[in-house]
């Protein structure tokens, strides 16, 4: 395998040809420790000479668009509208009706999760921390899309049900929106912690707003360290970047 077949994971979704959709990994860049190898995080105390270059190592592996806007992201469900002439202070997700317009966010255990509809018309992503997805970005991002039916949604690389630890104030905020919540968290092994599990939060909110095409949730960027930056194991860190885009028919 090259270094850069190991750079960026394909979603495996059964999306319209014209969908393009990739999701880097930490392979195969040039930024030095803590952040090897291919850090397309900015704002994370990164040389950004190495992050620039890291960024075009990506972008040519995966031919992508010159259209991508990186968004400023605070665990929120601003969704940003592309392409747009100035982009909101902040947004955790984008989404876009447009040929070769790049959507991406940034992740390093939060959970990216894509859409796209069965007609191969629209795309969007977005970054569902625990706060943002608590909040309703999933079905913020949602709402640009006709009818929840015809969407697809691929739930990228996040931290696992067996890694991400939490406190009864996470579990308790998910229950004060519904209670099927309750399936999503087992006790951990210290009192008063729980061990939450983000893809099947994911999937309840995914599923009570209509969408029935859920894949993916089978990565873990904790335990994976080869492949994945991970804010919860490693603090100081990398980030990798989750992208679609719609190419010509």
């Amino acid at each position: 395998m090259s270094l850069y077949d190991a750079s960026f994971i394909l979603p495996n979704w059964p999306a319209p040809s014209r969908v393009r959709a990739y999701v880097s990994t930490r392979v195969g860049g040039v930024s030095q420790p803590p952040f090897d190898s291919l850090n397309l995080g900015g704002h994370v105390d990164d040389e950004i000479e190495h992050v620039v270059e890291n960024r075009r190592l990506f972008a040519t592996a995966i031919k992508m668009p010159s259209s991508l806007q990186w968004l400023n992201q605070i665990h929120g469900t601003t969704v940003a509208r592309l392409p747009c002439d100035h982009l909101p202070d902040s947004a955790d997700a984008a989404f876009s009706d447009q040929v070769n317009q790049v959507c991406a966010v940034l992740t390093a255990d939060c959970l990216p999760v894509f859409f796209c509809d069965a007609a191969g018309e629209k795309v969007a992503v977005a970054h569902a921390g625990w706060r943002g997805l608590c909040a309703g970005v999933l079905e913020e991002t949602l709402s640009g899309f006709d009818d929840p039916e015809t969407v697809l949604v691929w739930l990228g690389p996040a931290i696992g049900p067996e890694a991400f630890e939490v406190g009864d104030e996470v579990r308790e905020a998910f229950m004060s929106v519904t209670t099927a919540a309750e399936a999503a968290f087992k006790p951990a092994q210290q009192q008063g912690k729980w061990l939450g599990d983000l893809y099947l939060l994911a999937k309840q909110r995914l599923s009570a707003a209509g969408v029935a095409q859920i894949y993916g949730g089978d990565h873990c960027t904790f335990t994976d360290e080869a492949r994945f930056y991970s804010y919860r194991r490693e603090g100081k860190t990398g980030r990798m970047a989750s992208v679609i885009w719609l190419d010509e028919q």
